[in-house]
């Protein structure tokens, strides 16, 4: 009889090596191109509606089409990543969303954009809770959250990439150029993760079909161990009918039932701060008189503020929990309106649209973090996956709401006292979610409960 190792204690036991190197740097990759392509839109725009002849309210539609894509691809997709596995669904978006972004080159009428943009947001949607799910379970408790927190910067860094794209190459080649790196970077992303991209190890261990490949991961990912072919790799997750359903099983279950609406609140808030921010500022800024390059290197500086919120969160979040996104909640509100009361110059912009990337996307990407931590492997994708569809509501909202304020014709200082709204809102939740995590949990260390049946 061979050895017997719980799934568990392999994961935990590793030692930081070039597996999870290697994992950390394809799902930045992938990330990387989904921050890109959700992005570039409000890069585009300025031209074509001008190409289209449309208003504030007819471009608002056309910067939410793929948010609205988005909320039917995260749990659809999710639940592709619960039930075939975290690799054949991040795969499937990333081809998805690349050739979506890339037919926009040739195919940019107004209503056929919106129904491209939208095919490519439920690719971006799949991919983001199954990368989340895939990065959480292959890596060791110690460090869970500040390695799924470094790979997701790579969003962050993405979507800051069309505004110096924008700044630096559209003036020669057109706007064409936006889509066509939104396109074929992540066909190539996806082909590469093809053969770098390891399955989890703790899906694989439920589905003892394809113990093959659970052994050739392990195998990978714990090169320290001999594992010969009768090791006996013991999964702490069991599958019972009805686990790998599209509903809401499992998430609103015992110690969940409060904490899931709330992490909704909390997502669906800052999503909805950020579109309405990512969305808007190039036009705002340039309106207010900043030249188009400042005013998209400017918004640019909005994500790199961000993935230094990022950075902070992957430092702090494994030791004090919620408790740091909820400071964030609490610090963005100020901070956005404070762009609105500013002088309007690059100098005075510049480190006020830092410091509100910071926060806002600092709060989101704890709530990622949070969201991948908190559900057990049985319904992980899942979890994520609806967190992040019903958070799209407030992403669809955000630019809807400021194109309709803009129509107004409010001045910019209530129009940035909007966007800081949500923020506050979520800072309510964030606050009560501090005090449900640490009853469920005992600490403020955020870490998967195996489901109580």
């Amino acid at each position: 009889m061979g050895q017997t190792i719980r799934i568990d204690d392999l994961v935990d036991g590793q030692k930081i090596r070039g597996f999870n190197l290697n994992l950390l740097f394809w799902s930045f990759l992938a990330m990387f191109a989904d921050g890109y392509d959700i992005s570039v839109m409000p890069f585009a725009m300025p031209t074509l509606s001008k190409l289209w002849h449309v208003d504030a309210g007819m471009q608002g539609y056309a910067l939410t089409a793929s948010l609205i894509g988005v909320l039917a691809g995260s749990p659809l997709l999710g639940w592709v990543g619960d039930r075939r596995g975290r690799k054949t669904a991040i795969l499937s978006g990333s081809i998805i969303y690349g050739a979506t972004t890339l037919a926009v080159i040739w195919l940019h009428g107004y209503w056929v954009t919106l129904a491209l943009r939208f095919c490519t947001g439920i690719g971006l949607g799949g991919l983001m809770p199954n990368t989340i799910a895939l990065n959480s379970e292959l890596s060791p408790t110690r460090l869970r959250a500040t390695l799924v927190v470094l790979m997701f910067t790579g969003i962050t860094l993405g979507s800051s990439a069309p505004g110096f794209i924008s700044a630096w190459v559209l003036p020669t080649f057109g706007w064409q150029v936006l889509f066509l790196v939104g396109g074929a970077v992540p066909l190539l992303v996806a082909l590469c993760l093809t053969f770098a991209l390891p399955e989890s190890v703790k899906f694989l261990g439920a589905h003892p079909e394809r113990r093959g490949d659970l052994l050739r991961v392990a195998r990978r990912m714990r090169p320290d161990l001999s594992l010969a072919e009768d090791t006996q790799l013991v999964s702490s997750v069991r599958l019972e009918p009805g686990d790998d359903d599209a509903g809401l099983g499992g998430i609103f279950d015992r110690g969940f039932v409060l904490i899931t609406p709330l992490l909704w609140v909390c997502f669906a808030t800052t999503l909805m701060a950020n579109y309405f921010l990512n969305s808007w500022m190039p036009l705002l800024f340039n309106d207010a008189g900043l030249t188009p390059p400042k005013a998209a290197l400017a918004s640019s500086l909005y994500h790199i503020g961000g993935t230094v919120g990022g950075l902070l969160i992957s430092v702090l979040l494994d030791r004090f929990g919620f408790v740091v996104i909820a400071a964030l909640f609490v610090c963005a509100a100020p901070a956005i309106a404070a762009i609105g009361g500013s002088t309007m110059s690059y100098s005075a912009l510049a480190p006020l649209a830092t410091l509100s990337g910071l926060c806002v996307l600092g709060a989101q990407f704890g709530n990622n973090a949070a969201a991948g931590l908190l559900y057990p492997t049985e319904f992980r994708s899942k979890g994520v996956g609806w967190a992040l569809g019903v958070g799209r509501f407030g992403a669809i909202a955000g630019p809807l709401l400021g194109g309709h304020l803009i129509k107004l014709h409010l001045p910019l200082r209530q129009l940035f006292l909007a966007a800081a709204v949500p923020m506050l809102i979520g800072a309510v939740a964030a606050v009560i979610l501090v005090r449900l995590c640490y009853v469920r949990l005992g600490a403020l260390r955020l870490s998967d409960v195996p489901v109580r049946r």
